[in-house]
């Protein structure tokens, strides 16, 4: 296909209205980050109260997001509300955050052990 001048001139003319606005549309997602340290002991701990809130009566209701989320919120309320609470998890959406949010479980499970 080829284009007429004229065809040209307004492609260039749509293409500097249009970019600006585009380019003010894309959002930097950002949440707080935690170095996560996947260890054997880690894994099992976060496993181990995963799968006691998967299968509380709290929790067990749910399917799909829903219940992870929830699970999430029983595993740790408050590294779910820092990491999660202000922009939920959606369905079908990959969760960047799990690593962050299962540091901060430990973070705070090691700080509780102390």
């Amino acid at each position: 296909m080829k284009l007429s001048f004229i065809q040209y001139i307004w492609l260039l003319l749509a293409l500097v209205v249009l970019l600006p606005q585009i380019q003010s549309e894309v959002v930097t997602f950002r949440f707080p980050e935690y170095d996560y340290k996947e260890t054997s002991k880690n894994e099992l701990a976060f496993r181990e109260y995963e799968s006691a809130c998967d299968q509380s009566t709290r929790c067990s209701i749910f399917d799909g997001i829903d219940k992870t989320k929830c699970v999430r919120e029983c595993v740790s309320p408050s590294c779910y509300h820092e990491i999660y609470k202000f922009d939920e998890l959606e369905e079908g959406e990959i969760d960047v955050r799990l690593n962050s949010f299962r540091a901060c479980f430990m973070q705070r499970l090691s700080r509780n052990r102390s």
